[in-house]
């Protein structure tokens, strides 16, 4: 996912992040500059839902308009099969649950 609120803001015409920290403030999100910056600045590891409710009501969006999905980083990270696997590397793949291998002797 890639996190999209400067240019939402900026499509609604909120080019600073004071201003949508305000504007959030007369909504009744009350975030510290350092949070804001990071929101404004990067991506959020962590946003509360009700937090993301406050800023799609006030920028007048979705969280689609937000949270972009990136399906091509998604494809990328995915595991290789486990045929590769077996072909690449002769150590054993830990199973979870009952059926757990055995260490070495």
């Amino acid at each position: 996912m890639r996190w999209n609120l400067r240019m939402t803001a900026a499509e609604r015409g909120i080019w600073k992040s004071t201003e949508l920290r305000r504007q959030l403030a007369d909504a009744g999100l009350h975030i510290s500059a350092g949070k804001m910056s990071g929101l404004w600045t990067g991506n959020p590891t962590t946003i509360r839902l009700d937090d993301l409710d406050v800023i799609c009501s006030v920028l007048d969006c979705t969280t689609e308009d937000l949270l972009i999905r990136e399906p091509d980083k998604v494809d990328a990270q995915r595991p290789a099969t486990q045929e590769a696997v077996n072909e690449t590397s002769s150590a054993r793949v830990p199973r979870h649950g009952r059926n757990r291998t055995v260490p070495p002797a």
